[in-house]
Order: structure tokens, then C-alpha cells, then sequence
């Protein structure tokens, strides 16, 4: 039986309505949900009927019962977690994707997919900075972006020493040291936990996040053998950036690989204005990003960086007599999936549709309205920012811990604006993430009187 256009017609035309609804509402709804993961699947979890019901009657359902619980994370007002909005083009072009249904494994088998990703890959390495025979892979997020920079660093420290991983595994391997600033994201632990490589050493590091080249020097000074060494581009409480150049330079001397995880900072790197803070950065083997955050396109596509192609092509590569197989690579062999959808279709979108100096405005519009967010919540009474607003991350206090609880629940609460509570340094904080390319001067105001209902909620 062959499926016919009007077979996906009305359910795609229930599906463009809701979704158009949605997008249209989310400038004046609240961000918080309405209902609770418990209340909405009082109408889901049902016994599934006997039989089949009109799909356009299903994404109407679906649409209706779910609508109450989603978290208007598309705001101009939501600042939680370094969690991006989505650019029309990129959002419309995860619509083909979805339709193409396009298995971009095989670089044979769907040129379309391989070829605009290979473009995407291109234009990505040009903003960044990396060499343009760099590998790229497309991955789920960033975490999965970190595991793929991190194996191809376990792959070459163990190369180095004469050890095989892919035939012997790391049972009897030499033992890898890893290092890390203090304050790395827990993504990397857990990327390291999967690779079987364990916790990571901390490096002492500064005030504002970034790892003290003279602790790292201490520490490289203290192992021997395989090294890998995870520096950040973009502290999660501060935004700051290591110091890349003399961090890299130090862990190359030592004959160690330097993975960088950028899940949101990466970015800096397309704009002047942060030449300096990331000036080295392309000096790293690997590199990990999330191209939902910054760049604002949909989940999920996370990107790994990795400047040896030919390395990021053994460690993941598999021959078998079924695939047909590229002289040029296979998408395939740059992330750990055989099976996945185009996700990198959406950053040529999102960077066609903005150009280089779209781009590049997108990252500066970011940073620029978190200065603004510091500044106007700075000026409340009682309220202290804590970091240096470098990029896009804002930290708060209210005084004490318990008066910043009490605060941030009290916004939580309100729901007109999401801001999420953290713990750094040891304080409690109120943390914002600015990484909406639709926030404005309105979302900014709106959020400054939000906080100041919230404090007025908790006095």
C-alpha cells in the first residue's frame, strides 16, 4: 500500500495550526506551565483503545491535553539552564527534516542530507576559527558532543603510547589522566564515565570559574603517561572563558590532549568583541558545542569539533559488507550513532538565514541583554551580581542563602519569567541564562519588575 499526500495532509495542517498557536502565544503567556507532569498525564496515560483513531484527531488531542504543561522555553523570558529559542528558518527546516525522513548515516545513501550538512560543517569551521580540515559530527547535544571529542582524545594519548584501543579495549590499557578546571560541567564527568576514564582531577581555579595555569602546571608536573586535559569556553555560573593559549600550550608541552567544552561560550568565538578571551582557542584537538543554545535551533544538535579528521574517522568508523561506503567519510563515523535524523540541516538553515554578520549580531544581541539584565537587577535594593557579566550568564544573591530561596521560588512561582536557582561558590544563587535570540528591551523590563514582585513575595 503506497501512502498518499492527503494521507499526511490534515494532520499535518492540525499539527501547522497548533504549532503557529503556540508560537504566537508565547509572547504574552506565562513561562511557567500550567499544570504538572502528574495533571497532564491524567489525560495520557490511558488504556490504549482498540482501535485506530483519524491522525488529525490525534495531534488534536495531543495539542489540547498537552498545551497546560509546556514550559514556554521559545520566551523572550526564559532564562533557565542555557536553553536557546528557535530561529523561524531553523525551526521550518526541522519540518523537512522530519518529512525527508532521511536516515544521514551513509553519505551514499542520502546525498542531500550529507551534502548540506557538509556545508553547515564548513561554515561552522570558517565562524569558529578551526582549521577547515577539522571533523565535524553532528551529535544529540553537547554532552554527547563532549563524548565524541573525548574519545578521539582517548584514542590518540593511547596511540601514542603503542596501546590499541580498538582491538585490545582498556582492560590492561596504560591508566589516562584526566584533568579539569574545578568548576568543569558535570556533562564532562559524565561523558568521562562513559568512556570508562572516571571522575576528572580538579585544577584549582579562580573567582570567576577559570582554571589557574600555575595549579595546571602543577598538576601536569604530577602525572605521567596519557593526558588529557578539558578546558571550557564558558563557565556555567560565570561565563568566563579559560585562558586557551598558555592553558594549551602547557598541556601540549606535557604531550596531552586538550578538549574544549563550549556548550554555549563557543560561540564567542565568531564576534571580535571576545577575540581576546578565547585568543588560543583553536590551538585545542577537540571542541564540543550545542547548536540549540546559541545559535537557537531546535533540539537536538549538538556539534564535535575535532581537528584531526583522520583520527575522529578511526575512532568511530566500523566497515561492514552491507554499508556502502564513501572515500570522502561517512557521517557516521564522527558521532556514535549509525542511525540519526539530518540534525545538522537546521544549523545551514539558521546560518543561511542570518549570514555571517547575522550571526555574529545574535551572539553580541545575547551578551548585550545580560549586561542589561545585570544592570537593571543590580539596581534593586539588595541585590548583589556576583560574576563578571562576560558573555551571557548573570549570578544573583539576595543576602543570604535563605533570602535567595526565598526569592527564587517566589519567582518561580509568578511564573511570568523563568529564572533557575544554582549553588556557586558556596552561596546560593539566582542564575541567568541569556540565550534567546527573540529577547528584547520589553523581556528585559518584564523580567526586572518580575524579580522585584519576587522579592516583594518573599520580604
Amino acid at each position: 500500500m503506497t501512502a498518499e499526500p492527503d494521507d499526511y495532509r490534515r494532520a499535518l495542517d492540525r499539527a501547522r495550526e497548533h504549532s503557529l498557536g503556540w508560537l504566537e502565544s508565547i509572547k504574552t503567556r506565562r513561562v511557567a506551565p500550567r499544570e504538572t507532569a502528574d495533571e497532564v498525564a491524567a489525560h495520557f496515560r490511558v488504556p490504549l483503545q482498540e482501535s485506530g483513531i483519524d491522525p488529525a484527531e490525534v495531534i488534536d488531542e495531543l495539542a489540547t491535553f498537552a498545551e497546560p504543561g509546556l514550559m514556554g522555553m521559545p520566551s523572550g523570558r526564559f532564562f533557565g539552564w542555557v536553553i536557546g529559542g528557535t530561529l523561524p528558518a531553523a525551526l521550518a527546516s526541522d519540518w523537512l527534516v522530519s518529512a525527508w525522513d532521511q536516515n544521514t548515516g551513509i553519505r551514499y545513501a542520502t546525498p542531500a542530507t550529507a551534502a548540506i550538512e557538509e556545508a553547515a560543517e564548513d561554515w561552522l569551521l570558517d565562524l569558529l576559527g578551526f582549521p577547515a580540515t577539522s571533523g565535524v559530527g553532528f551529535t544529540t547535544g553537547a554532552t554527547m558532543a563532549n563524548f565524541v571529542g573525548l574519545a578521539a582524545g582517548r584514542k590518540k594519548v593511547l596511540d601514542d603510547v603503542g596501546w590499541d584501543l580498538s582491538a585490545d579495549g582498556l582492560s590492561g590499557a596504560p591508566r589516562i589522566s584526566v584533568l579539569a578546571g574545578a568548576e568543569s560541567h558535570a556533562s564532562i564527568d559524565m561523558a568521562l564515565r562513559y568512556l570508562g576514564l572516571g571522575l576528572p582531577t580538579p585544577v584549582a581555579a579562580d573567582d570567576q570559574g577559570r582554571i589557574r595555569v600555575d595549579a595546571l602546571a602543577d598538576a601536569l608536573d604530577a602525572v605521567s603517561g596519557p593526558t588529557i586535559l578539558c578546558l571550557q569556553a564558558g563557565n556555567l555560573h560565570s561565563g568566563a572563558f579559560d585562558p586557551f593559549r598558555e592553558a594549551i600550550d602547557l598541556a601540549h608541552s606535557h604531550g596531552a590532549w586538550v578538549h574544549v567544552d563550549g556548550a554555549f561560550g563557543l560561540w564567542a568565538a565568531v564576534s571580535p568583541e571576545w577575540a581576546s578571551a578565547v585568543d588560543g582557542l583553536e590551538l585545542a584537538d577537540s571542541v564540543a558545542t550545542d547548536a540549540h543554545k546559541t545559535l537557537n535551533v531546535p533540539y537536538d544538535c549538538g556539534v564535535a569539533i575535532v581537528t584531526d579528521r583522520a583520527l575522529l574517522r578511526s575512532a568511530f568508523g566500523v566497515h561492514t559488507d552491507y554499508l556502502i561506503h564513501d572515500a570522502q567519510g561517512d557521517p557516521f563515523e564522527r558521532v556514535p550513532e549509525f542511525s540519526r535524523r539530518a540534525r545538522g540541516i537546521p544549523v545551514w538553515a539558521a546560518l543561511r538565514s542570518l549570514g555571517r554578520e547575522g550571526t555574529i549580531a545574535l551572539v553580541e544581541k545575547l551578551a548585550e541583554n545580560a549586561r542589561a539584565l545585570a544592570q537593571g537587577l543590580g539596581e534593586l535594593p539588595g541585590v548583589e551580581v556576583l560574576n563578571d557579566v562576560v558573555f551571557t550568564q548573570v549570578c544573583l544573591s539576595f543576602g543570604t542563602d535563605e533570602r535567595t530561596r526565598a526569592v527564587t521560588q517566589a519567582l518561580i512561582a509568578d511564573g511570568a519569567v523563568w529564572m533557575s536557582g544554582s549553588r556557586w561558590q558556596g552561596r546560593d544563587v539566582l542564575r541567568i541564562s541569556v540565550s534567546n535570540w527573540s529577547t528584547d528591551a520589553t523581556d528585559v523590563a518584564a523580567s526586572v519588575d518580575a524579580v522585584r514582585r519576587a522579592m516583594a513575595a518573599a520580604a
